[in-house]
Parts: C-alpha cells; structure tokens; sequence
C-alpha cells in the first residue's frame, strides 16, 4: 500500500486509495498505527500533487473595446450619508409606496423626481443619479429595477450599436406618485445640484399690534398717543393737567381689576 501511495499519479488515485484504507481499519485489516501511517504518508503525497497540476487552458479575460469603469467613491462619506438621509425624509413619495423601499432608494427616487419636474424625464446616467442621491451605483441600479417592478416607472433603453449605449429614460406613469407631484410644495436647489425641500418660514404672517386701549364699561381713556398731543397743545398746565389724566386713568383701571377679580 506504501509502494501503491508513492507512485499514484493523479489526485483522484489518492482520493481512492485513502477510501480503502481507512475500509481496511474499520474491518480490522490495519491497526491504529498502520493506518496513521498511511494516512500520513497520502497527504504528503497529496501535497506534492497538488502543486505540479496545472490548469487545463488559459484564463479568459474580459474582452471589450471600452475602458473598465472606475469604482465610484464619495470624497466625504458623512456628507454624502446626510444629505442621503435628507432627501429620503423629505417626503419624495407617498407614505404607503416609500413603505416598500429603504432610505436609500427612497434619495434615488426623490432625485429622479426632481429631475421629471423639471424636464419631463429623467435621462441622467446611472452614476450621476447615485451622486447626488449620496449612494452607490448599484443601489440605484436596484431602487429603479424595484420601481420599474412596482410599476411607478418606466425605463426606455437606448442601445446603440458600436459605441457606448446611451443614458436610459426614465418616466413617472404611477398615477399616486403623481397626484403626489402636483400637491407638493415648490421645490429649491442648494449648490452642487442637490435639489431639497424648501423650508417654511415662520411668523411670516403680517399680525398688527395689539391695542393698549382698554374698554371697561363703556369708558374709552385716553391713550398714549391723546396724552402727547393734549400735552404739546397747552404746554402752561400741561403738568396739573397730566397728573389728573393719570389719576383717572390710576382710578378707572382700578375700579376694572376690581370688577374682574371680585375684590
């Protein structure tokens, strides 16, 4: 069995003899020794074996006469995943149709959105649209299959023989996407293209001022601006006359907070 080990020529020859020799000890041929032996010496034969097989034929390359892509990578990752998360919260679809997709794709839709809008279609690459969603290229590869899938969209491709094919169209034909469209607010872009809800203001409405004038039983006193007027027209009893104005006006809010708190 040893000279049978030393002169196998092909792994699968290994593979058999190792079979029958552990058949030989569960029979009580070998003993425990024997077979370690054995078995020893057949992965040693393994080993040298296995580095002198070559493989059968040469390795097939991608053939095309276009350039590889490159791996498109965002410079500043935390930006990318902020402004990601901004435009999936920004409410881009209607709340039981972003159910069925991830935050993700969710800012691939919104951007495809935005750019529908704007020109009708969308027929930006597939690395632009991850760029300005802040994801990968797959990722809004897979967001438009699940939306072509889930009929919110439609994909035109544009093939085109001997050269580079060109940018696929994309369509919004869901009819809740958009009513959802047209009930939306007005939309702003930030600079670098990124599109994003505008922010309502607040205390935009025009409020006038509250009037200081109290109406206590029918009595109007008199205001500030009666006071000033009243006082630059008789400047020689302008003091008697003002410290009686504010005895009145002293008394008539008394006699009111009297009135109101019961006392």
């Amino acid at each position: 069995m040893a000279a049978a080990i030393d002169g196998a020529r092909s792994l699968a020859h290994l593979e058999e003899m190792g079979r029958t020799i552990w058949q030989a000890h569960a029979n009580a041929a070998l003993d425990d020794d024997g077979a370690q032996e054995l078995a020893e010496r057949l992965a040693e034969r393994r080993k040298g074996l296995v580095a002198t097989v070559k493989p059968v034929g040469a390795v097939l390359k991608r053939i095309s006469i276009f350039p590889l892509k490159r791996m498109q990578r965002s410079p500043d990752r935390i930006a990318a995943r902020e402004r990601r998360r901004l435009l999936a919260y920004s409410g881009p679809l209607p709340p039981a149709l972003a159910a069925r997709f991830t935050p993700a794709q969710v800012a691939v839709l919104r951007i495809i959105r935005d750019v529908v809008a704007e020109a009708g279609t969308c027929a930006l690459c597939l690395d632009a649209i991850a760029a300005r969603a802040g994801v990968c290229r797959r990722t809004a590869q897979a967001a438009l299959r699940l939306a072509e899938g889930d009929g919110l969209v439609s994909i035109t491709l544009r093939p085109r023989t001997g050269r580079t094919n060109d940018t696929n169209v994309v369509r919004i034909i869901s009819r809740e996407w958009q009513a959802w469209n047209r009930h939306t607010p007005r939309r702003s872009a930030l600079p670098g293209g990124v599109v994003v809800p505008d922010v309502p203001t607040i205390g935009c409405k025009a409020n006038p001022p509250t009037d200081s004038v109290f109406i206590l039983k029918g009595k109007r006193p008199f205001t500030r601006s009666q006071k000033s007027a009243e006082g630059q027209g008789s400047p020689q009893v302008a003091g008697a006359e003002g410290r009686g104005d504010e005895t009145e006006r002293a008394e008539t809010v008394r006699r009111a907070m009297a009135g109101l708190f019961g006392r």
